[in-house]
Formats: structure tokens, sequence, C-alpha cells
């Protein structure tokens, strides 16, 4: 009998919850396959079988663990029953995380409106939906909110019978009962908990203010048109705003370094990178996964990285790595149809971008009135460091960067670029 122990993940994490048994007591499970998931209050990950034979359970799920406490036992010398065969070649897994907050909701891996703070900019990543080709068809054809359909098929899955009760419903849950009185509590999370301490220390202690400005999205949607499918065939990956803002971003942040910066104690740490975390939706909560050294990708490699940090997030496989450091944070409220707002800075950092829904707006250009794709930016940033001059003229030089999109080429007008101006 060999016991498994819940593994230390980081420095300054001395406990940790059970949030799930995988397999259940009794169950013969093979070397290196996942039997329960464990969560810290920045992370949530796998725990793994050392050895092959029969499991032991010896934790419950909700149950607080400390480092190092037995959560189950294997026997391994157990016979393997009949008809159940030996894994080929097993791979081990580290554990892998998913986990910290920091500022509010944002994209996902693609940016646009199908993805809140999930996908994209801070790129939302909403949970998968099962259904059926047919009420697939039906959710698809009247524009219906899957996520408030009850499904009733096996595994979760969406049946055409309850997209119709959604229909015949609209507003309510079918089977719920109307005029309930009732209260449900449940405990909060440890990554929940670390979402609250965070969020509130952010506004304690730091001098946070928020400045905003608009930018004219015409030029970089008519791009992303005509090269979105060239893009895609070079690369393999959609061409998102993602890459544009980060893009915009990082060439302002090198103008502004104070914007780039943070205080430690009394001194001011200036970095001479753009580690650029972007705020994601995942289906456990907010993480702030991390894009290293963006002022040195193409937007390619930018995109790449976005869909697999999204990817990662939205399975709970993002480690603790991916997710520790960070210059300054950028997140996308747009894609869950937010028009303005004033995002949280995610300490330590001292600055963060928030973009919001593209909107045709009635604008005055060269004296006439036009009608153009129009979006909200909002930096909030730490007054003690970051002064209105410099937070300002960084958000004036993203909006420009991102209105003249040629700019990010590397950074200049080609013509005051050749003649050293």
């Amino acid at each position: 009998m060999i016991d498994i122990k819940v593994p230390a993940v980081g420095e300054s994490i001395s406990e940790v919850t059970l949030v799930k048994w995988l397999k259940q007591e009794g169950a013969y499970v093979d070397r290196d396959e996942v039997i329960a998931e464990l969560e810290s209050e920045k992370a949530t990950f796998e725990v793994n079988a050392e050895q092959a034979g029969v499991l032991k359970t010896v934790g419950k799920e909700g149950d607080t663990l400390k480092i190092g406490d037995v959560v189950a036992q294997i026997d391994e010398a157990a016979p393997r029953p009949e008809g159940k065969k030996a894994d080929a070649a097993p791979t081990a897994a580290a554990p892998q995380a998913n986990g910290s907050p920091a500022g509010q909701a944002a994209a996902s891996a693609s940016p646009a409106p199908a993805v809140p703070a999930a996908q994209g900019p801070v790129t939302a990543i909403s949970n998968d939906i099962k259904a059926t080709p047919v009420a697939a068809a039906m959710i698809s054809d009247k524009r219906i909110d899957a996520g408030s359909i009850t499904p009733s098929g096996t595994g979760g899955k969406i049946l055409k019978h309850d997209v119709l009760e959604a229909l015949a419903h609209p507003g309510r849950t079918p089977g719920k009962e109307l005029f309930t009185r009732q209260d449900r509590r449940e405990k909060m999370s440890n990554l929940r908990k670390t979402v609250s301490r965070r969020l509130v220390e952010a506004k304690n202690t730091t001098a946070m203010l928020t400045t905003f400005n608009e930018v004219d999205m015409s030029a970089i949607m008519a791009l992303r048109a005509k090269y979105k499918d060239k893009f895609k065939e070079k690369h393999g990956v959609n061409l998102g705003f993602m890459s544009f803002f980060t893009k915009a971003v990082c060439y302002a942040l090198q103008e502004w370094p104070a914007v780039n910066a943070y205080i430690d104690g009394d001194e001011l740490v200036y970095h001479e990178y753009c580690d650029i975390s972007i705020a994601v939706s995942a289906p456990k909560g907010l993480v702030v996964p991390i894009i290293r050294n963006a002022e040195s990708l193409s937007m390619a490699e930018i995109e790449k990285k976005v869909v697999e940090l999204a990817t990662k997030a939205r399975d709970n496989k993002l480690s603790m790595e991916e997710m520790q450091g960070g210059t300054f944070t950028i997140t996308n409220g747009g894609v869950f149809g937010s028009l303005m707002s004033t995002p949280i800075i995610n300490i330590p950092q001292s600055a963060i971008l928030g973009m919001h829904k593209i909107e045709e707006r009635a604008v005055v250009v060269n004296g006439q009135i036009v009608v153009r794709p129009m979006m909200y930016l909002a930096v909030s940033y730490d007054h003690r460091i970051i002064d209105g001059r410099e937070s300002v003229s960084f958000l004036v030089r993203v909006k420009e960067l991102l209105e003249t999109p040629d700019l990010l080429l590397f950074g200049k007008d080609p013509v005051k670029a050749l003649l050293e101006l």
C-alpha cells in the first residue's frame, strides 16, 4: 500500500481543497492516471496515481488538506481486473494549475463578442456547449443564449425539447418553482477567495484612477476582413483583435515606462520587457495568464499564444508559471457587452487597459458626420507612480497605433522613420 500525498504547489501555499474525486473508492487505476482534482488559493491542479492498483480514498470532497497530507492510498499488490489492459505508455503529468485573478473580466481566444473575458484580449472563455444538431440549429436560428437552456440529455447535452421549453418559458428555468423564497449557500472556492482578496487589496493599497478615450476600429476591421483568410492559411490561427491591441500596448509601454513599472517598498521597478497579462474567463473563474516578451513577438505568434493560453484556461491546464508575473494587463469586457467600465489594477502591476464593445456611432470626421465602429478604452492606473500626463499620453498613443495599423510595423510613420524625424 503506497500513500498519495498532497504535492507542494508553491512557496506561499500551505493548504488546498479536495474539489473532486475523478476515480472512486475501490476503482483500479493505472500508473499516472488522474485520480483527483485539488484547488489552492491560486490554482486548480490534478493528482496522479504513482503506481497502478486499487484506489482507497482518504480525503472527502470539500476537505481542506495540508501540503504533505495523505489524500489517497493505492494497493499496488491488488490484481488487475480482467478486461482492463495496462496502459502501453503512460505519461506522467505534472500538477497543472488554473488560476489567479486580476482586473476585470475580459476576453477570449477570439476577442470579438463571441467570448467575453475569456478568449482574446483579455480573452474569455465560455464552457463548451453540447447540443444535438437539431438543437444547435434551433439555438442559432432563434439566437437563444445557450447558457439559459437547461439540458436534459446524457452528459449535459441540449436536446430539441430543451430548446422548445426555453422558447415556451422565456426568462425562467423549465420546471423551476415560481415565486420561491429559498436561499442556497455554497462554500466559497479558494480561487474565489483569492479573487476577492486581491481586488479589495488593489482598491485599498493603490491610488487608483481611470482615464478614458475612444478608438475608431475601422482600419483594423478592414485590415482583418482583407487578410483574415490568408493569415489563417499561412499561420494556422485566426487574426483577432488581441494581436493588434497587444502590439499597440507594447509600443506605448516602451515610450511611457512608468506604466510598465511597479512600486516595491520605496523603490520603483522598471521593466525593460513587456509581459502582457490577459484576463480570461475560465470555467472556474477569472484567470490571468501571461504572454512573455510580447514586445518581441509577431502578430501570428501573439495570436497563437492567446489560443494556447485560452485553451489551457478552458481545460484547467494553466501552470503556476504561466500565471505568475506580468507587467501590464489587458481585459476585454466588450465580449460581455460592456460599453464602458473602470477595470481594477492587477497588483502589483500599476495599470490595466480595458477594452469594450464595438458599437457603430455617429462621429465627426473632417467636418462631416459619419458612422464608424467605435470602442471606448479605459486605463486604470496607480497615481502614486503614474502621473496624469503619462497615463493620458499612453492611452492616446495606443489609440493612434490602433487607428493607423501601419504604425504597428515598427511603431513609427515610415516616412518619419526614413527622415529620422
